[in-house]
């Protein structure tokens, strides 16, 4: 720290205050304020009351510290429960001026921690660094490179204009859709006295453009956000990245909907939309069982192996057999110091991989293919006609249900029954 000016590659020195004096590099101990123990005699005698000791020192001193405060590092290590480093620096971009752009000034706040709460005899070491960007206040750059971030703000302002006419328009046209959608049903009711169907409402609402609106959304925010980052008022570039990237990502799924008007090119979309429910409902099931094997080798396994330490990388581990990855090192990795552990290891490895690969992910392969095989077989016989459809076509043979004592649950329940009955009345004449 105190030879950074020579040691470092980058441009960076030591932060200054409002004053132009140098802020100092802080050391703070915390310790217990009193103990002692006798390991071989099975005693301790400890206060759980921390105390915080604390010196700073000027960068220009701190290569002092040695002589000044030899006895500030004199460390009884059963007591010691961490020591925190703390510094500002000061650093410029210069990447930046090649394209153009201003470079970025950065103040780093950076924290390195020696952790040793936990008293086992290895002290941790964390470093962390907390990054401010900003405005630099006096520069001045020769030559071609020269201030145009007013062009990129511009097309910002431009995409974000476009984003929100989008998202008006789709809007308006889900309201339009819900107001045909209560007018047809109420025409139905009235002159047919018949529901509805599920299938044939969701016609009326069209998740395109619910897809659109969410990444006009996206779009939206993750500019905004681009815009402030680069009048260096925000440096949120996680945040803005997620937004612009998910926004990205549903943008080119939405172009499937153009492919969707060939007949070969929508066989994808039309098997995801009928897979989905059955799919969704067998994942349910599986996942309880995978949550299951997820905190049991969490609990037993957590203590003798790294990829079962933590819950979420219990998760990722599982993953990564159920896919066949790795499997080999995850048997090996375990050693058999405990042989009941060890035994219970195999046991539990191997009925996980038998039962996800061999038995939950075959049926969830065979639950798409089906879908697949419905669908093939829709295209080259037919789709079977919904009330919706048999309506457009001028059809007039829709049963009228009469009350014959039933209750209004009673005759809701049969016309949802009916609907049911004839789609799969349809879809069983289709396959065969």
């Amino acid at each position: 720290y105190s030879q950074l000016g020579r040691l470092s590659v980058g441009p960076i020195s030591y932060a200054k205050d409002e004053n132009g004096k140098f802020l100092p590099l802080t050391i703070c101990k915390a310790y217990y304020k009193r103990g002692s123990r006798e390991p071989s005699d099975e005693a301790y005698d400890i206060d759980a009351h921390l105390e915080t000791v604390c010196m700073s020192h000027d960068p220009r001193t701190a290569n002092m510290w040695k002589t000044q405060n030899a006895s500030f590092f004199d460390l009884d290590f059963y007591r010691l429960v961490d020591i925190k480093i703390t510094f500002q620096l000061k650093g410029i971009n210069l990447q930046t001026v090649r394209h153009r752009e201003l470079p970025d000034c950065y103040l780093f706040h950076v924290t390195i921690t020696f952790d040793n709460q936990c008293h086992s005899g290895k002290v941790k070491l964390f470093l962390d660094i907390d990054a401010e960007s900003s405005a630099c206040k006096d520069w001045k750059i020769s030559g071609t490179a020269q201030k145009n971030t007013h062009y990129l703000l511009m097309f910002d302002g431009f995409v974000i204009l476009v984003c929100i006419t989008s998202a008006v328009l789709c809007t308006r046209s889900i309201i339009l859709a819900v107001r045909l959608l209560q007018r047809f049903s109420q025409f139905f009711q009235e002159n047919f006295n018949h529901k509805v169907c599920a299938e044939d409402q969701s016609e009326f609402l069209n998740g395109w453009y619910v897809l659109v609106i969410v990444s006009d959304l996206l779009a939206i925010i993750g500019s905004i956000l681009k815009m402030e980052i680069q009048a260096k008022s925000l440096t949120s570039y996680d945040v803005c990245s997620i937004f612009l990237g998910t926004s990205t990502l549903l943008v080119w799924v939405g172009v499937i909907r153009y492919l969707g008007y060939f007949q070969k090119y929508n066989v994808l979309i039309l098997t995801m939309k009928a897979a989905f429910p059955k799919v969704l409902r067998f994942c349910c099931c599986a996942g309880m069982i995978y949550l299951g094997y997820t905190f049991c080798g969490w609990i037993v396994l957590g203590p003798y192996h790294e990829k079962f330490e933590g819950l979420s990388r219990v998760a990722e581990c599982l993953f990564s057999l159920l896919n066949g990855d790795d499997m080999f090192t995850t048997f090996a990795q375990l050693k058999d110091k405990n042989t009941l552990v060890w035994l219970f290891s195999r046991a539990y490895l191997y009925s996980f991989i038998s039962l996800f690969i061999y038995m939950v992910l075959s049926l969830f392969i065979a639950l798409i293919t089906d879908s697949y095989e419905t669908i093939k077989n829709y295209q080259s016989d037919g789709f079977p006609l919904t009330d919706l459809q048999k309506f457009l076509l001028g059809h007039k043979d829709f049963p009228v249900l009469e009350e014959n004592g039933q209750t209004e649950v009673e005759l809701s329940n049969s016309v949802r029954r009916y609907c049911c009955c004839q789609r799969y009345d349809s879809d069983a004449k289709a396959l065969a």
